[in-house]
């Protein structure tokens, strides 16, 4: 068994779905490990991870225009708000969502669906800088 480790620092300049499948093939491709399984894990609160569809950037919005919905930016609705309104409605988006990924590795390739993608799910406005953690473990 052989393990490969290492941190991706995707810096995002809104909020919103951006799409990591790219960076992650890459350094699957890198790290010479064939077969196994790989965990992303996002170390935040305030923003998360997906696996969704990749080919309808309407599907992204959609999601997008969801989590708004059901977790607004409302003063009135939080206490919580120590860097600004979209502060805890971000908490409660990755609350819903997840922070972590695992991912089955086939022949040198992430074993996605056709229409899957990866993506780092930011639910601050301003832009900000994530690191997420990729552990690789195979042969």
């Amino acid at each position: 068994m052989k393990q490969a480790i290492a941190t991706l620092t995707i810096a995002t300049k809104r909020q919103g779905l951006i799409e990591v499948t790219s960076d992650l093939r890459a350094w699957v491709t890198a790290s010479a490990i064939h077969n196994g399984l790989l965990t992303v894990f996002c170390q935040h609160t305030s923003a998360s991870l997906l696996i969704q569809e990749n080919a309808a950037p309407e599907a992204r919005r959609d999601i997008e225009d969801y989590f708004a919905r059901i977790a607004p930016e409302d003063a009135k609705a939080y206490a919580h708000d120590d860097e600004g309104p979209d502060d805890m409605p971000a908490h409660l988006r990755s609350a819903l969502t997840q922070v972590h990924l695992s991912i089955p590795v086939v022949a040198g390739k992430l074993a996605l669906g056709t229409w899957q993608g990866t993506y780092l799910f930011e639910h601050r406005r301003s832009p900000q800088r994530r690191s997420l953690v990729l552990h690789l473990i195979g042969e």
